[in-house]
């Protein structure tokens, strides 16, 4: 089946339908690319939200605190084509809260089969009672200041001095936008893939 696409003042903007399949192609700082597999939430003309089923537990760790996404628990992920970053909110397979990850980018292109960002190494990590860390400013290839041509450090100064305000917002709007029951029929199946 042919998507359709409507054109508004000389831009092609794809026609989106919630459970479509889309790929999140994340471009690292060295070129390599990493790609999930994504159910679309929301879209829009700037931003689109997906769901991503967690195949594999992970845990961050910084200073002395661990964070663990576990196996079967979900991301819902928001991108914004004229934002500096992305927004991961995570959630384990009850709906509970675990945290939050915003990861610093550019050039983020959203079409109807892919949201693709180029990751520019710096993160931020935030734990469910606000707490938050800048995440591998260690792997940065030359001082943050100089990173980028400060672009970075101009991003992860706007995001800190706007999180305590931006973050609980953006929780609670996802709370009452993506309800827990309405992923459940995602959640069931042994593969989001399928």
């Amino acid at each position: 089946m042919e998507r359709e696409t409507r054109t508004v003042m000389n831009e092609s903007i794809p026609t989106f339908q919630l459970g479509d399949k889309i790929i999140e192609r994340k471009i690292r700082y060295d070129s390599e690319i990493v790609e999930y597999s994504c159910r679309l939430l929301q879209a829009q003309n700037q931003n689109v939200v997906l769901f991503h089923l967690i195949q594999d537990s992970f845990t961050m760790i910084a200073n002395q605190t661990k964070l663990t996404i576990p196996t079967g628990s979900y991301t819902i992920a928001c991108y914004w084509k004229d934002r500096p970053y992305n927004l991961y909110i995570w959630r384990d397979n009850n709906g509970h809260h675990l945290g939050c990850y915003f990861n610093i980018v550019k050039n983020t292109y959203i079409t109807d089969k892919k949201v693709s960002f180029e990751d520019l190494i710096i993160d931020i990590l935030v734990l469910p009672n606000g707490e938050y860390f800048i995440l591998d400013e260690d792997e940065l290839p030359e001082p943050l200041e100089q990173y980028e041509n400060g672009f970075v450090l101009k991003a992860l100064n706007s995001l800190t001095e706007s999180i305590d305000i931006l973050l609980p917002q953006m929780i609670l709007e996802a709370e009452n936008t993506y309800k827990h029951e309405g992923f459940l029929p995602w959640l069931n199946k042994k593969n989001i893939k399928e």
